[in-house]
């Protein structure tokens, strides 16, 4: 989609010339020096009952007296915030599918000024509502007319040209990087593989200059992973390690990593999930989608500091070569765990990758994984769960997150949620009780980050939808990207 700016002045937004007028309405009332056009139409609108200035409430009105657009768009927002402005502008655009409409103009009234946030969301609210998925669905609807999206300025604002300019960059970067990893989450585990994940950070390395390995079993072997191998070795499906490296400071400076499980599909292996709802499980490469999302998205905004991205991929499927219950493995770390759970591969997998992170001394790691059902027991599908090795980090990581409305929520790290934790034949198990499942996930990864700054992502809840609705959503790519972009800071 074309996304652009518009300077004109807010009483006189009836002349902008486009397909469809879209007016974001915050505030319980009508805001003054608002296009005497528009007012009145409102007005009539307000009287009639037709509308009412609530988030949620939009209404469409054809061949407005006054305007010049043939279709204008009335949608409240209610509280003049960032999230009720990109829920107002998702309702709007709603209210334009199947009208053909090829151009449409976005004027914020009511709102205070404009910001880089405010004009980032714009983006990233076209974007959501245009995705679609077609790769194995050739029945799929055609595109959708519009493909031009136009801001309007507000002449009185005097800074909004330069902040509207930085914001609209940064959210079609991170709304790239998010329709990236739903493209890679949503495509079914027979064609999103590990070799396919591989290919596509290749492909990225191409277009955006990074370096890129892509590591086979052999050179895993060599590296000592005997954690990863073991999730892998149930599979007829070749594991792969990858590692990107964006270089946008001295070779000197610290790296910001970050890792993503990249479990292509995840059966349980011996420890054999439920069949319902079983076909979710290609979802379970949402880290590792996330991750190569947010690399994009940087790789495009090209911040002075330097980035790694590590990826763990392969499938955990159950057969005669398949981990057992009761198996001891060896870790890149030298510690050894006892399997209790052929189920709780995410962590198997991780813990080598962080491992394997130390070499590249970085100043931050954070691992980003759909790791428990436990998480989504705790905090549903609207937050992330969050584990940081200090207050600094954790308070960058919810930052973050609260500036691209793609929230977390930090748990604790105890050392009391480490017993659960202890094996009579190994130095760790792999899994704890059910009570405080995620805890206990995180618990296991941290003995593996003790060597660094270490942050978790718990995504269980939030990288994919079910139901109707069904498919990846792309977070935490927007959290990701804000993060690394605050460590350039």
């Amino acid at each position: 989609m074309d996304f652009r700016t518009q300077t004109a002045s807010f009483d006189a937004l009836a002349g902008i010339n486009a397909d469809a007028l879209i007016l974001l309405i915050a505030g319980e009332d009508l805001p003054s020096g608002m296009d005497a056009a528009m007012a009145a139409l409102t007005k009539d609108a307000l009287k009639l009952g037709d509308f009412e200035l609530k988030a949620g409430k939009a209404i469409v009105l054809q061949r407005p007296a006054g305007v010049k657009a043939p279709r204008l768009i009335l949608a409240a927002a209610g509280k003049p915030t960032l999230k009720a402005a990109r829920a107002a502008l998702q309702l709007a655009l709603a209210q334009l599918k199947g009208r053909g409409a090829v151009h449409a103009a976005v004027a914020f009234v009511g709102f205070d000024a404009m910001t880089e946030s405010l004009a980032e969301q714009f983006v990233l609210a076209a974007s959501d509502s245009a995705y679609l998925y077609r790769h194995t669905k050739p029945s799929a609807p055609a595109s959708g007319k519009l493909d031009k999206l136009t801001l309007i300025i507000d002449k009185a604002d005097a800074a909004a040209a330069k902040v509207s300019k930085i914001g609209l960059a940064r959210g079609q970067a991170i709304g790239a990087g998010i329709e990236l990893a739903r493209e890679c989450a949503n495509r079914p585990g027979n064609y999103a593989t590990p070799t396919f994940l591989g290919e596509q950070v290749k492909a990225l390395g191409r277009t955006h200059g990074l370096k890129v390995e892509v590591l086979d079993q052999k050179a895993v072997e060599k590296l000592g992973m005997g954690s990863f191998l073991s999730v892998a070795q149930g599979s007829d499906e070749p594991l792969r390690f990858i590692v990107a490296r964006y270089e946008g400071a001295a070779k000197t400076q610290a790296p910001v990593v970050l890792v993503g499980k990249g479990i292509t599909f995840d059966s349980g292996g011996i420890s054999l999930k439920p069949g319902a709802e079983m076909d979710e499980m290609k979802f379970d490469m949402g880290g590792a989608a996330s991750v190569i999302g947010a690399l994009r998205a940087v790789a495009e905004l090209k911040p002075k500091l330097n980035l790694v991205a590590i990826i763990a991929a392969c499938e955990n499927m159950p057969s005669g070569r398949a981990l057992k219950p009761g198996d001891v493995v060896t870790s890149m770390s030298g510690q050894t765990i006892e399997i209790l759970n052929t189920d709780a591969e995410g962590r198997l997998v991780l813990c080598d990758a962080l491992t394997y992170a130390e070499r590249f001394k970085p100043a931050v790691v954070v691992d980003v994984a759909t790791l428990t059902g436990a998480c989504v027991i705790a905090l549903g599908g609207v937050r992330s769960g969050m584990y940081a090795s200090d207050d600094e980090l954790a308070a960058s990581l919810s930052a973050a997150g609260e500036a691209a409305l793609d929230p977390c929520w930090r748990m604790p790290l105890d050392d009391e949620y480490e017993e659960g934790l202890k094996s009579n034949f190994a130095d760790v198990a792999n899994v704890g009780s059910r009570a405080g499942g995620s805890i206990t996930a995180a618990k296991f990864l941290q003995r593996f980050a003790g060597k660094f700054r270490w942050g978790h992502l718990d995504i269980a809840g939030t990288a994919w939808k079910g139901g109707a609705a069904k498919g990846g959503t792309g977070r935490p790519v927007g959290l990701l990207t804000h993060f690394v972009l605050s460590q350039a800071r």
